[in-house]
């Protein structure tokens, strides 16, 4: 069991239609075709971050019941009348995988507790059951991502409004984890960190993230994000910069970090509490899982550099299909990325919702496949537009 193992917004449809490489690509057969929505992925470049070898985690749990969440105005919530109803309840499994790539340093961590009553004990004010998932994507150093991943979780359940208002407590810990970083003298507060978790009771499921990690959920070959990007160049961080007097100098914020939102890097923040171009507030994004979520996966941007959303998702599904092993599906996205040259240390979790494999997707009969892959379709269309 890895370190990474202990404690111490909108949805997009899919990216990339049928990007994988070898013996990926022929899991599109097994997709309809309406599933292959695509779009290019921005890769940009990140500034030398500063041991570790690769890490692996996997567990399960089974979640018997839901918590009684508090919706938040302005937090976009994926809930409907339907699902609430259908009392479905997710069987949970997780994997994970962690290799330090072309880096010179591990600075990547990870969390995977499939089961909060048995990691926590009997604890009055701990739903019963849970779940927690966290990647940790470090820069300038380990100590930023290796405080965050140890006292996150320990934040959120002692926060005031857990668990009945568990998106203010998120909310209220990833600042406090910001401050108690600042505060820790012997860290280096200079490091900093992206933080993406994802909180699990009965059918609810909450991301928060903060940073370039990303959250896609896999709908029945479906690629969902469930967070945002938070890279410099996106519009609604740009404007954020520019307006607390922040400038972004070839996709860098203030000319030194590839992310617009992390906890540490207390170098480039002001005063606590403060704002500043540099934010550590996570966005949140709620749905209520339903028998189409297979499943969850979290990696950091080493992942999505080469990568898209819907290609991680036909990759994790059809692995899923012949061996149902969410580390082995972990294990295999990150060995694709370093196939395609990913120059970033590489983190990824998958969760599973169920403990059977995803089930075939049957095309209709009389729906003709396409000769052509959909981003083949793509190309063809551009290039016919631009010769109009």
């Amino acid at each position: 069991m890895g370190p990474g193992t202990e404690v111490s917004p909108h949805t997009i449809l899919a990216e990339g239609g049928g990007c994988c490489k070898g013996n990926v690509g022929s899991a599109m057969e097994d997709m309809n075709d309406e599933t292959l929505d695509h779009s290019n992925q921005l890769n940009i470049g990140k500034p030398p971050r500063s041991l570790s070898v690769m890490r692996h985690c996997i567990s399960s749990a089974r979640l018997t019941g839901a918590a009684d969440w508090e919706s938040d105005i302005g937090i976009i919530s994926l809930k409907s009348p339907s699902s609430e109803k259908s009392g479905y309840l997710p069987v949970l499994r997780s994997g994970s995988w962690s290799e330090i790539g072309p880096k010179q340093y591990m600075e990547d961590e990870y969390i995977c507790i499939d089961n909060f009553h048995k990691h926590f004990g009997a604890a009055p004010n701990i739903p019963s059951p849970g779940a927690f998932y966290g990647v940790f994507d470090g820069h300038g150093g380990i100590d930023a991502a290796s405080f965050t991943r140890k006292n996150i979780l320990k934040f959120i359940v002692e926060d005031a409004h857990f668990p009945v208002g568990i998106k203010k407590a998120v909310k209220s810990a990833f600042a406090k984890a910001d401050h108690a970083f600042a505060d820790a003298s012997s860290l280096d507060r200079s490091s900093g960190t992206t933080a993406l978790i994802a909180l699990i009771f009965g059918s609810t499921m909450l991301v928060a993230n903060a940073g370039d990690s990303r959250a896609v959920l896999g709908k029945r070959g479906r690629a969902v994000e469930l967070s945002k990007d938070h890279k410099p160049n996106c519009t609604s961080e740009r404007l954020r910069i520019e307006k607390l007097g922040g400038v972004i100098y070839d996709g860098y914020l203030n000319g030194q970090l590839s992310v617009a939102r992390a906890l540490g890097d207390w170098h480039m923040k002001g005063p606590k509490g403060s704002n500043c171009p540099l934010s550590s507030e996570p966005e949140l994004q709620e749905i209520i899982l339903t028998e189409e979520d297979e499943f969850l996966i979290l990696g950091c941007d080493g992942l999505w550099d080469v990568m898209s959303s819907q290609c991680a998702v036909t990759m994790t599904r059809k692995e899923l299909m012949s061996h149902n092993d969410p580390e082995r599906c972990s294990k295999e996205l990150v060995r694709e990325a370093l196939k395609r040259n990913s120059c970033d240390n590489l983190t990824v979790v998958v969760v599973c919702f169920s403990p059977d494999p995803p089930p075939r997707i049957e095309i209709p009969k009389s729906q003709r496949r396409r000769s052509i892959s959909a981003e083949g379709l793509d190309l063809l269309k551009g290039v016919l537009n631009s010769n109009i």
